[in-house]
Formats: structure tokens, C-alpha cells, sequence
């Protein structure tokens, strides 16, 4: 389940107790659903029971978000998908998803490869979009334009996006720079910002440049998959089971393993690919090509922070042979392949290359 996902499920549950009488608020358009700042508070939350006690009449818990947070609660965990709801001070709903949820999302993103996250999310909404000829605003609209066409909405011609203007040419730029770190430049701060184009930050291989430590992490879930090839691991997906490994391969016993997907670093990488396609929609729609690429930056530290807690391949005794890789192993690694698609997807998207080596 996706946070779109949710948050049209959410949007329902307050749709049928509205309609059941069981809340007297005013429905909302749309609902946010978000990942929680803390581990422990479930996959996602919203405040959405904070924002209809503002506005709620009548008698039923008339400013009551603790109440409208229960009843959406009882509701929500009904839902397919949703494996728990918790009620949090002063009326926030932590959502815990099914583990199914998160294979299907694994699922999703290898099958779809690059292009997850495209789709119809701004279908018959118009974008207006200028042109010029500095570099910068230029290398921005033609970006956006791609974002634009990859969530199905239609460019029209505008004012913007207005960024600031960096005082070099494109030419002097490449020849600094080379195209990766000068795209990289360009579009990675806020248009109202100044680009930072000091050659020693952007093509540093150190992990105070975040051009690096994004290419850096596609490039290592690609030796993973290249490592795991001398074990025999391949990240596919059995329909039946939702286990991800060789369905040739015994399987070890369920109750000594761990379940899939159960860390901490786990699931918040899982959040963040969750949320690709949300993001990819947002850049397009305020032409800002910053939110992808920032967003790349945290998929790509929560992939280290994945990869260093959560060990996708065996090791030690386990690699001499002596134990065979594990549905675990096999699952992580689906999830560090997920990983380097939505990587090397958020990059073309850029303009950037995703080395397959680094």
C-alpha cells in the first residue's frame, strides 16, 4: 500500500462514518498521511482527526480529536492492508501495515523497474511552463517538462519556473563539472536558492556530497546483486507465498526467521520508496525538481542505514556454505534491488547518471 494508497483509504473511512452518523464533521478533499519522525510509531501517521475536530459541530465530540481519532481507529483496522491502528496524544493515528503490503510494494517496484512512480497522478491537470536562456532556468524547465509527462499531466505555456540565476555559462559549467555534478548543481537546490558550484564539494567522493553518496548507494545495490549471483540468490517473488527467493530452495523454518521486513531500517526505506511516486507528482506539479533530488538523498542514506543493520547476504559460516542463504537474505535483497531502481529511476529523471560501479 502506497501513501496515496492510504491516504484515499483514510479519506474513505472518514467518508462512511460520516455517512453512518457515527462523526458529524465536514469531509475533507484529501488527506495526509505521513512517515512518523520517531521509530516505533507505526509506518505512517496523520493528524487528519486534529484537523476534522477543528471544524466539527453538533454534539458529537465537538472538538474532540482523542474521539474522532477512536472512531477512525476502529474503523481503519478493518481495512485490507492495515495490520494495527494506535490513537497518539493529541489525536494522531499511527498505521501499521500488513507485512503483505510491504512485498506487494517490493513487488511493485521491480516490476515496473524505472519507470515506478509514473502514471496518470496529474491526468487533465495543466502545467504551465516558461522558457529562457540561462542555464539554469532552461536545465529546470526541460526537467520538469520529463516529470510532467511521466505523471500524465500536460505542459502549457507560462511564466517560471522562476529560479535564480547562476552567473556562468552551460559550456563553462560542463567543462568545470562534467553533465552529472553540473545537472546535479543546478537542480538540487530550491530555485530560490543559490547553487553551490565549487568543484571541490561536487566531485568529492566523500559523503559530505550528496551526488555522490546517491550514485554511490545505486552502485552498491548493484554489487549486491552481483554478489548474491555467487550464491544463487535472485530477487523474484513467489505469487502464492509473497516470499521473495528460489521456490526450489528448501525453505527454513518459518518460526526460527524473523519476519520479513520487521526492522526499523527496513521499513523506513520502505516508506521512502513508498513514497517515490508522491514525490515524482509533487515535483511536476510545483516544477521543482529539488523535492526528487532530495528525496534521492534520504532514499539513498536510508539505504546505508538499511544495508549496514539489516546484512542481505550471508556472511561468515553462512557464506563458507555451511548454512544456506535465508528467506531473510532473500527478502532484503529484493528490497536493496527495489532500492537501486528507484535510484537510478529518480536520477534519469534528472538527467544523471546511475553507475552500475563507482
Amino acid at each position: 500500500m502506497t501513501p496515496a494508497q492510504l491516504s484515499r483509504t483514510v479519506l474513505h473511512t472518514v467518508r462512511r462514518a460520516v455517512e453512518d452518523d457515527e462523526l458529524c464533521v465536514a469531509v475533507p478533499e484529501r488527506v495526509k498521511v505521513r512517515t512518523p519522525p520517531r521509530p516505533g510509531c507505526g509506518d505512517y501517521a496523520t493528524n487528519v482527526a486534529l484537523l476534522l475536530a477543528r471544524g466539527a459541530r453538533g454534539a458529537r465530540g465537538e472538538g474532540d480529536a482523542l474521539a474522532i481519532a477512536e472512531v477512525l481507529r476502529r474503523r481503519l483496522v478493518r481495512a485490507p492492508g492495515i495490520a494495527r491502528v494506535d490513537v497518539a496524544d493529541p489525536g494522531f493515528l499511527n498505521i501499521t501495515l500488513e507485512g503483505t503490503s510491504h512485498a506487494q510494494l517490493v513487488r511493485a517496484v521491480l516490476s515496473q523497474g524505472l519507470r515506478y512512480g509514473h502514471g496518470d497522478a496529474l491526468a487533465g491537470v495543466s502545467v504551465p511552463l516558461g522558457g529562457g536562456d540561462e542555464v539554469r532556468a532552461a536545465l529546470v524547465a526541460h526537467v520538469v517538462r520529463g516529470l510532467v509527462d511521466a505523471t500524465g499531466g500536460v505542459v502549457v505555456p507560462g511564466d517560471g519556473p522562476v529560479v535564480r540565476a547562476v552567473p556562468v555559462s552551460g559550456r563553462d559549467l560542463l567543462t568545470r563539472l562534467g553533465p552529472d555534478a553540473a545537472r546535479w548543481a543546478l537542480l538540487r537546490p530550491a530555485g530560490h536558492d543559490l547553487p553551490d558550484l565549487d568543484p571541490a564539494h561536487l566531485l568529492s567522493q566523500r559523503e559530505d556530497n550528496a551526488l555522490f553518496r546517491v550514485q554511490y548507494a545505486h552502485a552498491r545495490t548493484r554489487a549486491l546483486m552481483r554478489n548474491a549471483s555467487q550464491f544463487g540468490i535472485t530477487p523474484e517473488l513467489e505469487p502464492e507465498s509473497g516470499v521473495y527467493g528460489d521456490p526450489a530452495e528448501p525453505q527454513s523454518d518459518p518460526d526460527s526467521e524473523p519476519s520479513a521486513y520487521g526492522h526499523p531500517a527496513e521499513t523506513a526505506l520502505l516508506a521512502l520508496l513508498a513514497d517515490h511516486p508522491r514525490t515524482l507528482e509533487a515535483a511536476a506539479r510545483h516544477r521543482a525538481p529539488d523535492r526528487l533530488a532530495r528525496h534521492l538523498v534520504a532514499t539513498a542514506d536510508a539505504f546505508f542505514r538499511f544495508h549496514d543493520a539489516c546484512p542481505a547476504l550471508p556472511s561468515g559460516e553462512e557464506s563458507s556454505g555451511e548454512r544456506k542463504p535465508s528467506a531473510v537474505h532473500r527478502s532484503r535483497l529484493a528490497l536493496a534491488d527495489a532500492a537501486g531502481a528507484v535510484l537510478a529511476g529518480g536520477l534519469h529523471l534528472l538527467g544523471i547518471s546511475a553507475p552500475e560501479h563507482l
